[in-house]
């Protein structure tokens, strides 16, 4: 007799890896479309647009289906992941590809996973795995082979600024992802990611405006509106659900192989549209990057075997 709760792991189980494979591909592409808006109008004003559009629309639909407000303590997460997932990543990488290539922009964005074993070790009491050093090491190293051919590009100070808030852009969603995995169970995702959006939107929108980095929406062009469309419809709502989905039903190691494919999608991508160079030392250093990121998630997967073999001992 088949046991029915297999059949529902499995069944969830080919849902989550469906909705990580959509998020592999949607997200490289998002890369490029940021590019694209932030060469007709400002990157802030872009991500305020963008986030505020993309919360209304998941606000207004969970309140038409009566989801209650979340109420007292249940805010405080929300709050948290706004500012760490959607506020600062978003809003500072979106800023960055204003000054540094789409797929330099999204290889930095990759090595999420070695800060966050970065963190590990200086949070955490248990020992670092030996694996996690090697692939937090061979990380550097290919960080160290992209900018290779860029060291003279740091004297240019907007390429420099562009690469410093594009790596705090990727500090904050390591820092992000693990609060996620912890919390993501008391309060519902779906309807706090409409918020943290709608939040984020209006935060950033009066940053921008404070800031004077605005134009008059009548002179936001239609290559600029297509831009916030495509990433507010898509790159915020579609692939933001399918990242949530996958994340509560696999585990993080799993579900963050997306680092390891939305690069090379990007990589390809602004070659083919913005002709951005495609050299050996990229080519190399992002594979180095990528194999170091490798290594850290079987390290983090091997104490998770371990449990499991030793609850059914």
């Amino acid at each position: 007799m088949i046991n029915s709760s297999l059949v529902k792991n499995y069944s969830e189980r080919k849902k989550a890896l469906f909705a990580l494979s959509v998020l592999c591909v949607l997200w490289g592409t998002t890369w490029v479309a940021a590019k694209e808006g932030v060469r007709y109008m400002p990157p802030l004003q872009l991500v305020a647009i963008r986030q505020t559009l993309a919360g209304l629309l998941f606000t207004g639909y969970f309140i038409s289906k009566g989801m209650p407000w979340p109420k007292g303590r249940e805010w405080r997460p929300i709050l948290i992941l706004g500012t760490l997932n959607i506020l600062i990543p978003n809003g500072l990488t979106t800023w960055g590809v204003k000054y540094i290539s789409a797929g330099l922009a999204a290889i930095l964005a990759a090595t999420f996973p070695i800060w966050m074993v970065v963190i590990a070790m200086f949070s955490s009491k248990n020992k670092t795995p030996n694996k996690a050093v090697q692939g937090l090491l061979l990380g550097f190293l290919g960080i160290c082979l992209i900018f290779y051919e860029h060291l003279l590009d740091f004297l240019n100070p907007d390429f420099l600024f562009g690469i410093i808030i594009s790596l705090i852009g990727a500090w904050s969603w390591a820092f992000g992802t693990i609060y996620t995995k912890q919390n993501a169970k008391v309060f519902n995702p779906y309807f706090s990611l409409g918020l943290q959006m709608l939040i984020s939107g209006i935060v950033v929108g009066v940053i921008s405006k404070s800031a004077g980095m605005t134009i008059p929406l009548s002179e936001i062009s239609w290559q600029a509106w297509t831009a916030i469309l495509y990433l507010a419809l898509i790159g915020s709502i579609v692939s933001f659900i399918a990242y949530l989905y996958a994340l509560q039903r696999l585990p993080i190691e799993q579900a963050s192989i997306y680092g390891y494919i939305n690069p090379v999608i990007t990589v390809l991508l602004g070659a083919a549209f913005f002709g951005e160079k495609l050299t050996v030392f990229i080519i190399a250093g992002g594979v180095v990057t990528l194999y170091g990121v490798y290594l850290i998630n079987q390290a983090l997967r091997k104490p998770v075997r371990e449990d499991k073999s030793a609850s059914t001992a």
